[in-house]
């Protein structure tokens, strides 16, 4: 079947353009006051054995987690770009929307398989250095649970798209494009409502000092907070966090217990400050337009790269295609990340005016968590999600002059 490839070639310059419009709109590229940070060394900051501890615990888990995202590259890679994920497809008998879920259950599990023996490694690193006590027979739940979530989404957005392909033939890439880039849009709004409540408990914050307070920094961030939640996280690992998800209605701000537990009230302030940021600049809106956007652009790329992707022999290449481009976009999407935290870092710090807790609050976190204080540049720059907790004090330091 011939591709409209002049309609998948205008499908990706569209996703494209509003990719680049929206980052230039509301991603906040220059965040930091005053210029490029000076980040103190490590050992003026964190004693010559907790320097030691992270790097010791940190160096093989980042080699290690490379290691599973390199089996995982060869596998999506080697069943889709040869004949035999295809092969394995046409062996499946049923309808072409069965086929479509039997092929993405088989290679979620193939690649579960192929990683399982470096995740159990990794995870038996995190209980041997007590970030977690968590039993094997919950790690075990998690995992299967994670594995249903990744099945179950990749499955809706490959029978959308094959059946749309095979439905409009040839102006499928449109369609498909804005159907995806709704369902992304979607997602992002329904997380918070159906995946999150699977992995945590969540439960009001009590009444109180502390609670009032919180609601009060809502308030001065012009935020509009109906609860403040506290998610059971101590039963799974022993870091400190918190995190704001979903935009409009099914926004939601939600604390750790063990981050109540450990942190005194001014360190708690600062961290849900952090969120409020998040939430008064939209930022989980922002990263959902960008993602439906990147949609849009990964439709029309595929137009153009993959013939007959109405066929669901063609899964196991575009699984494969997604993968990579995954792997390449993540210097884009980490260092939009890092921007995007650095400007709640600068709202958490004008709201509270309170420097030194910032401080101690990132030093704790990078304790807790066994966090590199140094990384390799190129592992930041690529994976890194965060400013360096190095960085962070920096911009604290900097408040504080």
């Amino acid at each position: 079947m011939q591709q409209p490839r002049g309609v998948a070639a205008a499908v990706a310059v569209v996703g494209a353009l509003a990719f680049v419009v929206i980052a230039v709109l509301l991603v906040p590229w220059d965040p930091i006051p005053g210029g490029p940070l000076d980040p103190p060394s490590a050992s003026s900051v964190f004693t010559a054995e907790q320097i030691q501890r992270a790097e010791d615990f940190s160096g093989l888990q980042r080699i290690l987690s490379w290691m599973s995202l390199a089996v995982s590259l060869v596998l999506a890679c080697v069943l889709g770009f040869t004949r035999i994920g295809a092969e394995l497809v046409d062996r499946v008998r049923g309808p072409w929307w069965w086929r479509v879920v039997v092929a993405v259950v088989g290679l979620a599990l193939a690649d579960l398989v192929v990683t399982l023996p470096l995740g159990l490694l990794l995870r038996r690193r995190v209980l041997d250095y007590g970030l977690s006590h968590q039993a094997w027979t919950g790690y075990a739940a998690d995992l299967a649970k994670s594995l249903a979530v990744d099945v179950v989404a990749t499955s809706i957005v490959l029978v959308v798209l094959v059946g749309v392909a095979r439905r409009w033939p040839r102006a499928w890439p449109a369609v498909a494009g804005l159907l995806l880039a709704g369902l992304v849009m979607l997602g992002s709004f329904v997380y918070p409502l159906l995946v999150e409540p699977l992995f945590n408990n969540f439960e009001s914050l009590p009444d109180g000092e502390l609670r009032t307070q919180i609601l009060k920094l809502a308030d001065e961030e012009h935020v509009h907070v109906d609860d403040v939640l506290v998610a059971d996280a101590s039963r799974r690992t022993t870091t400190l966090n918190a995190y704001v998800s979903g935009f409009g209605s099914s926004r939601r701000v939600v604390v750790y217990d063990n981050l109540l537990d450990d942190e005194n009230e001014r360190e708690v302030l600062s961290v849900v400050a952090h969120e409020l940021g998040h939430a008064h600049y939209d930022d989980v809106l922002t990263g959902s337009l960008l993602g439906a956007a990147g949609a849009l652009l990964g439709v029309g790329l595929l137009g153009l790269l993959v013939p007959g992707v109405a066929e669901p022999r063609q899964v196991p290449r575009i699984l494969a295609l997604v993968a990579v481009a995954t792997f390449l976009a993540s210097p884009v999407q980490n260092g939009i990340s890092r921007r995007i935290e650095t400007r709640a870092d600068v709202a958490s710090l004008r709201t509270t005016q309170d420097p030194e807790a910032f401080i101690q609050l990132q030093k704790d976190l990078a304790t807790t968590s066994l966090a590199d204080p140094t990384p390799y540049r190129l592992s930041q720059f690529w994976f890194g999600s965060h400013p360096t907790a190095l960085q962070r004090i920096a911009l604290a330091e900097r408040f504080a002059n």
